[in-house]
C-alpha cells in the first residue's frame, strides 16, 4: 500500500510491468456539458482527437461544438433526451465515428458495468475500471462486504425487501432510529429516505424502491442507522495496471442539500492527522480489494474520531477539480493513462497538497423549493475569473438549459492559501456573477460560504436542512429591490412614472423628480422617497447610487421589456410595464 508523501521514488516498493495498450487515438465522451468540455480540454493537450454526441436538445450547446468531430445521437437511438443513457447507441455512436476509447464522464454510465462490457465487446478501451469492479462496488450492499472484509469499519445494514411492515418497524428497531433507506443501487443523493421513529417507514421504503426502480432499473433497499450529525469524507484513490493503489488525499463534501453534494473542498477540515492517516489507509485497503485500476472515491461517514465506509463512487467525482486545484494534478490525464496500461506517474506516488481548494456546484433551481430543473434561455451567464479561481461549465450567455437534463450550470473552485482565502474568494467571485434568465442557488451557496459554522469548519450533513430559510432568503431583500428599481428608472426614461412587474409578481411604481442641470431632484418608490439621493455618472448599463450615505455601483441589462439589475445586494429582474 502506497501513500503519497514527499518521500523518494526510490523510497517505492518495485512494481510489475504494466501491460501496455495502444495508446488512445480517438475518445468518445459518452456525456454532455461541463464535464464533456473538461475531458476535451485534456484530450486536446495530450494529442488525442475528441468526438461528441447530442441529442437534438442540445444541438445548440458549447460542448457539441468544441469536439473535433459530434454524432446526433437522435439517429441512433430513440430515447430523445435520455440517449445520453442509451448504451447500444453510444457504442454504435462511437464505432461509427472511428473511435478506439471511450469516456464516461462522472455520470450513470460511468458506474454501469454493462456499458464497460459493451464496450469491451465492441474493441473500445473504456476509461474506467474494469467492469467487474464496477458491478461489484456498483451495490452499496455488495461494497459493504467487500470493506468489511479490508478490515474498514461499516455501518450495520438490514435488506429489507419482501419485508411485511411489522418486520420493518422490528429491524429499525435494532438498527436504532433514525434510519435511512437506500436504494442497494442509489448514486448521486437517488434513492435515500430518512425515517424518524412514528414516521411511516413503509412508505418511505415503497418511495426509496419507486425511485431506485425508476433511476436504476434495481429496485433493492435496505436500512442502515442515520447519525444526525455526521460528516461526509471521502478519499480519492487512483489504481493503475500494475496492482498499485495509492491515495490522493482527502476531501470534504458535507454541505449537502436533499443528499446531493454542493459545497466540496481539499482537504477536509478539523480532521486530526491520525484519523487522516487511519481514513487513507481504509480507503486504499478498499480499492486494493477489488483490484482498482483508474480514478475512483471511497465515501466515508465521520462522527468525532469515529469513521464507517458508505460506498465507492467508480467513477471520476464532479469534485476533482478540488483535488486537481490542491496537488497540481490532472486526473482525467491520469486516467488515460491508466487505460493505456501505463503506471502511476511519480508526481501522484509523491504529492502533498498545497493550500486549500473550495468548489461550489451552480445549479439551475429555485433554491427555495426542491431540487427541481429550471428550463430555459440564459440572458446572461458571466463568473468574474482571477487568480485562484477555475470555473466549468457548459453554458454561456444566450444558452437554452433544458429542464431534461440535471440543473448543473457550473462547477465554480476557488484554490488559495488558506481556508479561509479560497472560501472568500469562492464567495466574492459568485456574488459577483451576473446570471440572468434562470433562478439558481447562487445566493444560497453564497451564505453558506459566509456563514460561521462553515466558516470555522463546523457542518455536518443537516446543515442545509438547519439553516434553509436563512440560507434561502433573498440576498438584498426588500432594500435591493427598491434600489435596484430606482437604477432601473433613472438608467431608463429617467424623470416621470415609471412601473415594473418586480421578483414576487408584484407591481412597483417609481417616480424621478427632475432637478436642475438635468439631475434628479428626488425618487420615490412606491411612495417612499429614497432618502439622501444622489446620482453620480451612469448610463444605460449602468448608475452610481448614493442613498443615505451608502454609494452603491449598480449594473443594468435589458432585453425587450425585462431589465436585469446586479449590485452587491444581489439580482432583481423586472418587467417593464405600461405606467
Amino acid at each position: 500500500m502506497i501513500h503519497p508523501s514527499g518521500a523518494s521514488p526510490s523510497s517505492d516498493p518495485p512494481a510489475p510491468s504494466p501491460s501496455r495498450r495502444p495508446a488512445v487515438k480517438k475518445l468518445l465522451v459518452a456525456n454532455r456539458g461541463g464535464i464533456a468540455r473538461r475531458i476535451f480540454r485534456t484530450a486536446r493537450e495530450m494529442g488525442i482527437a475528441t468526438v461528441a454526441v447530442f441529442t437534438e436538445a442540445d444541438r445548440d450547446a458549447l460542448f457539441a461544438g468544441e469536439a473535433d468531430e459530434a454524432l446526433a445521437l437522435d439517429r441512433l437511438s430513440d430515447r430523445g433526451p435520455g440517449a445520453y443513457l442509451d448504451a447500444p447507441a453510444l457504442v454504435a455512436a462511437a464505432r461509427r465515428a472511428g473511435a478506439d476509447a471511450v469516456h464516461p464522464g462522472d455520470g450513470f454510465l460511468a458506474e454501469d458495468a454493462g456499458f464497460a462490457w459493451r464496450c469491451a465487446e465492441a474493441g473500445l478501451l473504456f476509461v474506467g475500471p474494469s467492469p467487474e469492479a464496477i458491478a461489484t462496488m456498483g451495490s452499496k450492499l455488495e461494497a459493504k462486504t467487500v470493506a468489511a472484509g479490508a478490515g474498514v469499519p461499516v455501518l450495520s445494514a438490514e435488506e429489507v425487501d419482501g419485508y411485511p411492515p411489522g418486520k420493518l418497524e422490528a429491524a429499525a428497531e435494532v438498527l436504532g432510529w433514525p434510519v435511512v433507506a437506500k436504494a442497494a443501487a442509489g448514486r448521486g443523493g437517488r434513492g435515500m429516505r430518512v425515517v424518524r421513529e412514528g414516521d411511516d417507514l413503509v412508505a418511505a421504503v415503497d418511495s426509496a424502491r419507486r425511485e431506485a426502480v425508476s433511476a436504476f432499473g434495481d429496485g433493492t433497499v435496505f436500512l442502515e442507522p442515520w447519525l444526525e450529525s455526521g460528516r461526509h469524507v471521502e478519499v480519492q484513490i487512483f489504481g493503475d495496471a500494475t496492482g498499485r493503489v495509492v491515495h490522493l488525499f482527502d476531501r470534504d463534501c458535507s454541505l449537502q442539500r436533499h443528499h446531493r453534494t454542493v459545497v466540496g473542498e481539499a482537504p477536509a477540515p478539523r480532521l486530526t492527522a491520525a484519523l487522516r492517516e487511519r481514513l487513507h489507509t481504509a480507503a486504499v485497503a478498499v480499492g486494493e480489494a477489488v483490484g482498482y485500476v483508474g480514478a475512483g472515491t471511497v465515501e466515508f461517514l465521520v462522527s468525532g474520531d469515529q469513521f464507517w465506509f458508505l460506498e465507492m463512487d467508480t467513477r471520476l467525482q464532479v469534485e476533482h477539480p478540488v483535488t486537481e486545484a490542491v496537488l497540481g494534478l490532472d486526473l482525467v490525464r491520469m486516467q488515460l493513462a491508466a487505460a493505456e496500461g501505463r503506471p502511476l506517474p511519480v508526481e501522484a506516488r509523491h504529492c502533498s497538497p498545497s493550500g486549500h481548494a473550495v468548489e461550489a456546484r451552480l445549479y439551475a433551481e429555485d433554491p427555495a423549493g426542491g431540487p427541481r430543473p429550471e428550463g430555459g434561455r440564459l440572458r446572461r451567464f458571466e463568473i468574474p475569473g482571477g487568480p485562484g479561481l477555475r470555473v466549468e461549465t457548459g453554458v454561456a450567455s444566450g444558452s437554452e438549459v433544458g429542464s431534461a437534463y440535471e440543473p448543473l450550470l457550473a462547477k465554480v473552485v476557488a484554490h488559495a492559501t488558506t481556508r479561509t482565502e479560497a472560501l472568500r474568494r469562492l464567495a466574492a467571485a459568485l456574488e459577483g456573477a451576473r446570471i440572468h434568465g434562470l433562478p439558481t442557488n447562487r445566493d444560497a451557496l453564497v451564505a453558506a460560504l459566509r456563514h460561521p459554522d462553515v466558516v470555522a469548519g463546523e457542518v455536518d450533513t443537516g446543515f442545509f436542512d438547519r439553516h434553509h430559510d436563512g440560507l434561502c432568503a433573498p440576498r438584498g431583500g426588500a432594500a435591493a429591490v427598491r434600489l435596484h428599481a430606482a437604477a432601473a428608472a433613472l438608467a431608463g426614461p429617467g424623470a416621470g412614472r415609471s412601473s415594473f412587474r418586480g421578483p414576487a409578481g408584484e407591481r412597483v411604481e417609481v417616480i424621478c423628480t427632475a432637478g436642475p442641470a438635468g439631475g434628479f431632484a428626488g425618487v420615490e418608490v412606491d411612495g417612499v422617497p429614497l432618502p439622501g439621493l444622489r446620482v453620480g455618472a451612469g448610463g444605460a448599463d449602468a448608475v452610481d447610487l448614493e442613498v443615505d450615505g451608502v454609494r452603491r455601483l449598480v449594473r443594468l441589462s435589458r432585453a425587450g421589456a425585462v431589465v436585469d439589475v446586479d449590485s452587491v445586494l444581489g439580482h432583481t429582474e423586472f418587467v417593464v410595464l405600461d405606467p
